[in-house]
């Protein structure tokens, strides 16, 4: 998308001689298309067999800029606008509020408004709000926006100290325990076997997660990752939830399939059921969250486990110059493992540019300074602030860049800081700029406004919007450059809405804000290569690209060490057409110049000699069909044979009915004293995994295992809500209790 108050690139209307549609540039406030088939307009040939594929199961294999957002995005257009999809039947999910603010915003702006475009943490929660008082009953626990505190808690009640920095580390190895499922007495041997380079000692970290679960409990609130595991608990144990959650939801997209957690990839399963119209996203070789839990491996595999499907694959490049893009390719040519095995060559859709700039400087002062200067010149050549970013590998780098900048007069933001529709001043001027729109004729602010533009100026300034920049940096100049983002953004929308009024602009801050759109700032950005994932500029400085950095010291393994290249060319790709790439040789003035640039630029950089690598791969694009995928196919379905009472025969439809195998007014031959061992087994159990008792086995199935006291595991396996993950883990123990042995006490008597 083009910057605010830039005019958006002409593009061709429909795909001719060899041109297309921008796939990552739109206009601002652009008309819906009038019908299904102009959705398709301007689609390539293999986006346009994303947007056709509407059945069945769709790998889309999309390289950077190669426009998978567009593609997926008309794809489910394209389908509600033909009548195919029901918008309330399909559920879009992504991995950050901004990425399915914009799907929301595409959707909107293509006449698809109504489906469901979530992360999947917001997705879950919706159902988990709604099903509580159905599922578990009373008040749901208070959901903790920061967990930071509650782990220094957790420390404290150890008697464990811990500093700010591990901390920090302390509660990422808590977030990765529960994405991957791991219990606190699973965490050591699971952190061993996974290879992650632990904070402290893993004893440690397993009883400061061990009180961390308890002190949820005991203050009643609960964390994000428990928004999925309690999803899950339910849509596992509650058969009814289930149904009616994939009676609502026919239709599924995935985008950043490549980011999957184990957790999420078994709410998905949930969500599917035994149907699978299901379309994912991804590209193995922009992996860079593994230290999170997210596995490429559920892409790489999804063929296998959906023999029949469709994958597409998209490789035409239309972000970058052909001179940005031989640079990532080349960066990948060199790359091992899995994901290199699987990645794509891209070919780039645009007129040539300058070559990648390579920079080294003595110290990194001086590398701030220059790219401070540089970018000064840029910005005196016609280029807007907005289209510039700095991208370094961790946070403490921002430092530097943000005084060399501020020093420089340079404006700029810093990405990841608070969500624009939640910042203090965008509120309180959305709240003005609503009053004016209701009593404005009473207002002498507005006496002398003329247009739509003037009024707002007019509006905003009393709120500290100036025509001149503040001096200097800090929060006076981001208040600034929020109102000053509104004041651009109701230049284009006036230009874009002949004789759009104050109201209108209102209602559409009030969507953009439902849909996290947020307009551009006007400045700088600054961000951490994790952070920059999804987005790009016309300009990007690569900075402290050294050895040390990238790759980061503590990257040990060849798997690490291959997730710092998917990184750097991650980096790579964000640029449009200009690159600069720099580094230091110190650290500070007068240091030891002992460093060197980053070895993923041997061979690459002018001056330097290849490494030993790998052939690059020709990953063209192209369509690739499953052998049982057709349009008209329906979805396939196992039969079930209806669950009936073992005492009286009747069907049962009761999802408790079912989990009991008898009509609830039956007679029970429950045995009673094995309900109550399995009740205290259970809640050793729940306590040990941190998880409310239910989440090992509801009252149902206990009372189930109660009655019909198995004897194998086959007889323990055919009791509903015993399935075969709570068979491996617990079968044992229950099976032991039914024949009435004693299980061996813990260290705590438990």
């Amino acid at each position: 998308m083009p910057a605010c108050g830039q005019p958006a690139q002409p593009s061709p209307a429909t795909w001719q001689h060899g041109h297309v549609t921008p796939a990552t540039h739109s206009t601002l406030f652009p008309q819906a298309p009038d019908t299904a088939d102009a959705v398709l307009d301007g689609l390539d040939p293999e986006q346009r067999e994303v947007a056709t594929a509407l059945h069945g199961p769709v790998c889309v294999l999309a390289g950077a800029g190669t426009g998978k957002t567009r593609a997926i995005t008309h794809r489910i257009a394209y389908g509600v606008r033909a009548g195919i999809l029901q918008p309330s039947s399909v559920l879009a999910v992504t991995f950050t509020n901004r990425a399915a603010g914009e799907m929301r915003g595409r959707l909107r702006q293509l006449g698809a408004a109504g489906v469901q475009a979530r992360t999947f943490h917001s997705a879950a929660l919706r159902q988990l709000q709604y099903f509580w008082p159905k599922a578990i009953g009373g008040s749901m626990p208070r959901l903790v926006d920061r967990k930071i505190q509650l782990v220094a808690d957790a420390a404290a009640a150890c008697r464990i100290r811990l500093d700010r920095n591990e901390l920090r580390d302390v509660t990422a190895e808590i977030e990765w325990s529960k994405v991957t499922q791991t219990v606190p007495a699973d965490y050591a041997p699971a952190a061993a076997k996974a290879g992650r380079e632990v904070p402290r000692d893993p004893a440690e970290i397993a009883q400061i997660y061990n009180v961390y679960e308890d002190l949820k409990r005991d203050r009643s609130v609960m964390d994000f990752e428990d928004v999925l595991l309690l999803t899950v608990a339910i849509l596992q144990d509650r058969h009814d939830i289930a149904d009616q959650v994939r009676s609502q939801y026919q239709h599924f997209v995935v985008d950043e399939y490549q980011d999957v957690s184990p957790l999420q990839q078994r709410l998905l399963e949930l969500w599917l059921g035994e149907r699978d119209n299901l379309c994912v996203v991804g590209d193995a070789s922009q992996t860079i969250y593994s230290f999170t839990g997210a596995t490429p491996d559920h892409l790489l595999d999804f063929r296998t486990r959906h023999p029949g499907a469709t994958v597409v694959k998209l490789v035409r490049d239309y972000r970058s110059t052909p001179q940005v893009v031989h640079l990532a390719n080349g960066l990948l040519a060199q790359a091992s493992g899995r994901a290199a095995d699987h990645r794509l060559e891209l070919i780039s859709q645009r007129d040539a540019g300058p070559e990648p700039g390579y920079t080294e400087y003595t110290d990194e002062p001086a590398e701030a300074e220059g790219a401070a200067r540089r970018i000064r010149e840029l910005m005196a050549s016609g280029v807007p602030a907005s289209e510039i970013a700095i991208l370094f590998r961790t946070n403490s780098q921002s430092e530097s860049y943000e005084q060399a900048l501020a020093d420089a007069g340079v404006p700029y933001q810093l990405r990841g800081a608070e969500r624009f529709f939640d910042r203090p001043e965008v509120r309180k001027a959305g709240i003005a700029l609503r009053g004016a729109a209701r009593f404005g004729g009473n207002d002498t602010l507005l006496d002398d406004a003329v247009d739509l533009p003037s009024q707002v100026r007019a509006v905003l300034s009393g709120e500290g919007w100036t025509t001149e920049p503040p001096a200097g940096s800090g929060a006076v100049r981001e208040r600034w450059e929020s109102l000053a983002a509104l004041v651009n953004l109701a230049q284009d929308f006036a230009a874009a809405k002949t004789g759009a009024t104050l109201a209108d602009l209102v209602a559409e801050l009030d969507e953009r804000a439902n849909a996290q759109h947020a307009p551009t700032v006007q400045g700088v950005t600054l961000a951490s290569l994790h952070s920059a994932k999804g987005l790009e500029w016309d300009v990007v400085f690569l900075v402290g690209v050294a050895e040390g950095m990238m790759p980061i010291t503590y990257a040990k393994t060849d798997e690490q060490v291959e997730e710092e290249r998917r990184l750097l060319y991650v980096g790579v790709t964000r640029a449009r057409r200009h690159l600069h790439v720099s580094w230091a040789l110190t650290r500070a003035p007068g240091g030891r110049p002992n460093r060197r640039p980053s070895r993923f630029l041997d061979g690459l950089r002018p001056g330097s000699t290849a490494t030993v690598g790998r052939a690059a791969a020709r990953g063209s694009g192209g369509v690739e069909r499953g052998f049982t995928s057709r349009p008209d196919a329906a979805p396939r379905r196992t039969q079930r044979s209806p669950a009936r009472c073992r005492v009286c025969g009747r069907t049962l439809t009761d999802a408790g009915e079912m989990k009991l195998m008898r009509c609830e007014d039956c007679p029970s031959d429950m045995d009673e004293g094995l309900y109550e061992r399995l009740r205290e087994w259970r809640g050793v159990q729940a306590r040990l995994s941190g998880q409310p008792d239910f989440c090992v086995f509801t009252d149902k199935t206990l009372m189930a295992i109660a009655e019909t006291e198995p004897t194998t595991p086959d007889e323990l396996s055919r009791i509903p809500g015993v399935l075969k993950r709570k068979l491996d883990r617990y079968g044992d123990d229950v099976l032991a209790i039914c024949a009435g042995q004693e299980l061996e006490q813990g260290p705590d008597g438990e």
